[in-house]
Parts: structure tokens; C-alpha cells; sequence
């Protein structure tokens, strides 16, 4: 592989995940038990090779800085090279806040040029998938291509999913020659999975004139212009993935890790997905616990009936309480009697005694940080 150096956009300010993103970025959202988003694309980069990675972070970015720390548990915090973190900064000459994707690497043009790796690998840090970026690169030099974007087919996703996308149509050569950023009504069955490839020295040319022509978006003012004038090419990726754009595929996504083939190819294949290491006591099952089809992370404490949920670290379930369909981030407590079902509680949630909540498979019941109901 071609020594290629990482840049991983971490999203502007949105409002697509509810109250779980209101206060942290969508890449700082828990995952899964024990994870947060932005662990599997860091995961990727570095089982790929990449070590050498920028974070380019802008809104409500405590918890993402304090999750990512120096990078060890990634072997990233390194003398050399590492990861690095670059949130938006104030100037005389302006406010500091990042306009879109290509200001954002603009405005860090010194990452790149003081680098010496001769590809960049972008990527979006708010989707799960478990993916080895050397095909992609080798593709990319194959093709002698501009741009090579990874794209994955959409026959798994709703009509709705595909309106938060990119939608791309591609020749029999695997170029593209349509690129449609969320349309209102997507027809195509090929979808951007916001993973870029280019090399860097081209990249840094094209954020310069990007720059001077007051273009923003990497997406919308750059790769949608230059369609006809570039050498794009599509990266057909066939595994698992589901960005999390919005409420129901962020919950879908955590109902799919308790399919043991999702689990298995996400989790468990030869490429490991890291993250902050806490120590923590292992879950604990009282008597009376009674536990199905599940993921119970550590420091949780079960007396009560929980199935095909997912409970974060230190989660208390008290007795006679029934969870169903529902994830419980850290240090959510469900006392005494209470039932949930298809419910998302954010971290510190405390529901109390007998309470009912019931939402919605599609519409899920969220309960926002350290409420108690």
C-alpha cells in the first residue's frame, strides 16, 4: 500500500439525531455498548495503515476531545505523525467557524502541507462500518483517477435513508457521471458512503482554487461541479454499513450489532475496532435477572428483564422492570416496575418507579441527558 495520511470531518451543526446531538457531535455519539461512532472509521484508518490522522471537529466537541484523548488506544499518540485535532479557531480575519467540509481543510491547509504521504484518505466520522481502505487506494491508482469515492448499493436502506445521501450513477468502468446530494427523490440505487481518496498534492491545489472561488463544500461546490471535468470513479464497498443520519438509522444500526453476522463482521473479524479503555467491573446478573438477545456492557447491574436491547456502561435495572427495543446509554437507572419499549435514553436518564414509556420502531421514544422521568 501507498503511504496515505487521514482526514476524518466530524459534521457540522445539525439537528438530525434529536437531543443526542445537541450536546456532542454526531462522531461522539455512543455506539453499541461501548463504542462512539467516530471509532470505527479512526479504527479503519489505522488497520488500513494510516497513521497519520487529523480530526477536524467544530460543534460541541468536549466529549469527542475528551473520548479521542492522545490517540493511544489507537497506537496514535505518537512523536511523529499521530492523531491530531483541529477545532475551529479565532483570527483577526475572522470568526473561526468552518463554512463547510472544504473550508474546514482549508482553514488546516498546514496539516497537509506539512505532510509528506502522497494520498489522503477523508472520510465522515458519523458512520458504522468495518472496511480496509488498501483496495480502495490500489483502485484508485489503477484507474489513474482524480477522486475515487466508496459507494455501496442501497437495496437495505428506505426511501427515506437514501434522501440523507449522496446518490451516484456510474458507467460500465465504474466512473461516475451523476452525483445528486441528498435529492428529495432519489432514483438511484448507488449511494456516497463519504469515504474520498485523492492525492495530496492535488487536494492542496484544489482547496487553493476552491478557496478563491468562495466554495465551501467539498460535496456540493467541488465533486457535484466537476462531474464532467474530472476523473471520479466509485469504490464498490459490499460489506456492512449504515451512516447515522438520522434517528432511525442511528437506532436501527444498534438493533442490527445484535445480529450475529453484523456483529461478527463489525466486531469480531480479523480487523478490530478500538476504543477509550475504562475500567470498569464486568455486568453483574442478580437472580432475578433474566436477559435475552441482548448486549449488556460493563459496570451494569441487572435484577430486572431485558431483551434485544442495548445497555451502555453502568446501567442500573432494578427488579420487576421489563426492557424491550430500547437502548440505555451510561448511568441511565430504570427503578423499580418501570417498563420501556422502543426507547433511546441518553446518558444520566433516571425513570422512575412503575413509569411506562412506549415509542415507535420507527419513531422511537427519546429521553434527552440526565432527565429523570
Amino acid at each position: 500500500m501507498k503511504r496515505a495520511m487521514g482526514i476524518i470531518l466530524t459534521g457540522g451543526k445539525n439537528n438530525r439525531l434529536k437531543e443526542l446531538s445537541v450536546e456532542r457531535s454526531i462522531a461522539a455519539i455512543p455506539f453499541g455498548g461501548k463504542y462512539r461512532a467516530i471509532d470505527f472509521t479512526l479504527s479503519n484508518m489505522v488497520n488500513s495503515g494510516i497513521v497519520n490522522v487529523g480530526v477536524l471537529t467544530q460543534y460541541s466537541i468536549r466529549s469527542l476531545i475528551d473520548h479521542l484523548g492522545s490517540g493511544k488506544e489507537w497506537d496514535l499518540d505518537r512523536k511523529n505523525e499521530g492523531l491530531r485535532i483541529f477545532p475551529p479557531y479565532l483570527s483577526e480575519f475572522g470568526n473561526g467557524w468552518y463554512k463547510g467540509s472544504a473550508d474546514a481543510i482549508y482553514n488546516n491547509m498546514t496539516f497537509l502541507e506539512s505532510s509528506d504521504e502522497e494520498f489522503v484518505v477523508i472520510a465522515n466520522g458519523y458512520a458504522i462500518y468495518n472496511m480496509d481502505y488498501t483496495p480502495m487506494l490500489e483502485q484508485h491508482v489503477d484507474k489513474d483517477a482524480d477522486i475515487t469515492i466508496a459507494c455501496r448499493a442501497l437495496d437495505d436502506l428506505t426511501e427515506n435513508d437514501k434522501k440523507t445521501l449522496g446518490i451516484v450513477e456510474i458507467d460500465e468502468d465504474s466512473r461516475i457521471v451523476d452525483f445528486k446530494e441528498k435529492p428529495l427523490n432519489p432514483t438511484g440505487s448507488l449511494g456516497s458512503m463519504g469515504v474520498y481518496i485523492m492525492k495530496r498534492k492535488f487536494l492542496i491545489e484544489l482547496m487553493q482554487d476552491s478557496a478563491a472561488k468562495g466554495y465551501t463544500d467539498l460535496v456540493m461546490d467541488i465533486i457535484i461541479r466537476s462531474i464532467d471535468s474530472m476523473r471520479i470513479y466509485a469504490y464498490i464497498f459490499k460489506g456492512y454499513w449504515r451512516p447515522l443520519n438520522s434517528i432511525q438509522l442511528y437506532y436501527r444500526a444498534n438493533m442490527d450489532l445484535l445480529d450475529p453476522r453484523v456483529r461478527r463482521e463489525l466486531l469480531m473479524d480479523r480487523r478490530k475496532i478500538y476504543t477509550k479503555v475504562k475500567d470498569e467491573a464486568p455486568a453483574k446478573y442478580n437472580e432475578e435477572a433474566d436477559v435475552k438477545n441482548s448486549i449488556i456492557a460493563d459496570g451494569c447491574i441487572i435484577e430486572g428483564k431485558v431483551e434485544n436491547s442495548v445497555l451502555n456502561r453502568g446501567v442500573r435495572v432494578m427488579k420487576g422492570v421489563h426492557i424491550k427495543n430500547s437502548i440505555l446509554m451510561q448511568g441511565s437507572t430504570v427503578e423499580e416496575g418501570a417498563q420501556l419499549n422502543y426507547c433511546i435514553l441518553d446518558k444520566g436518564v433516571t425513570i422512575t418507579a412503575g413509569k411506562t414509556l412506549i415509542g415507535d420502531q420507527e419513531w422511537p421514544l427519546i429521553v434527552g441527558k440526565k432527565i429523570t422521568v
